[in-house]
């Protein structure tokens, strides 16, 4: 069985308020960076990882070293992971587009299976290399447990997938930051364990410490935090 632990990267700027952010390589913000060190904590707390697969994009990449540095493991970028490709659309706001393509952005929030972006990637092409990106690491980790660090697009449609649902789904679905989503696969058929935990970003240090510590009553191979 091969368990996937999916996560989202933490905060950057144009979460809140809403920009399409897409291609654009943010930095993690202060809040970004310390929701990075409670998620390898909570993750350290849990399961021993065997390898760490990362979108190439910066805000990806620092969130999966930060989860790194608990295993002694260096994440693998895979371009397949990159956010969708919002064209025209990236860095604007939706109330830009909005004045700009009405109609073209209430597709996208009402049937985004359907949307057009303007020199952009529709769901389709996102769900085709995000699975292809999926197929190879289960391929190469069969019976590991691997840390996947995506974008709230990627993980919502690998979710959709896992979940044998269709695109038009995909609002239906939350990913915020620094989210984890647990995935067995098993037999050619995936279960899904659990979807958008984020009690690790509010409950703060001594809990995780406490979690840390009934994981490791629970299994003595559960792996440490450095």
């Amino acid at each position: 069985m091969t368990k996937i632990i999916l996560v989202r990267h933490g905060h950057v700027e144009g979460i809140s308020p809403e920009r399409f952010r897409g291609r654009a390589d943010l930095e993690l913000t202060e809040l970004g960076r310390r929701q990075a060190e409670e998620t390898a904590a909570r993750i350290a707390a849990s399961w021993t990882l065997a390898a760490l697969y990362s979108s190439p994009l910066s805000r990806c990449r620092v969130t999966a070293e930060a989860i790194g540095r608990c295993f002694g493991l260096t994440p693998v970028p895979l371009p397949e992971l990159i956010d969708i490709d919002y064209g025209e659309w990236q860095g604007l706001t939706p109330e830009d587009v909005r004045r700009k393509s009405p109609e073209a952005l209430a597709t996208w929030y009402r049937s985004p299976q359907w949307a057009d972006i303007p020199g952009g990637e529709s769901l389709q092409e996102v769900l085709a290399r995000v699975v292809a990106a999926l197929r190879n690491v289960i391929d190469s980790r069969p019976e590991d447990t691997v840390v996947i660090v995506g974008h709230d697009s990627v993980n919502r449609v690998i979710l959709l997938h896992a979940h044998d649902l269709p695109l038009s789904r995909y609002w239906r679905l939350g990913q915020d930051p620094c989210a984890i989503n647990e995935i067995d696969f098993s037999g050619g058929e995936f279960t899904v364990r659990s979807v958008n935990e984020t009690w690790h970003l509010t409950r703060g240090p001594d809990v995780l410490k406490e979690a840390r510590r009934d994981a490791l009553a629970r299994d003595p191979n559960v792996a440490r935090s450095q």
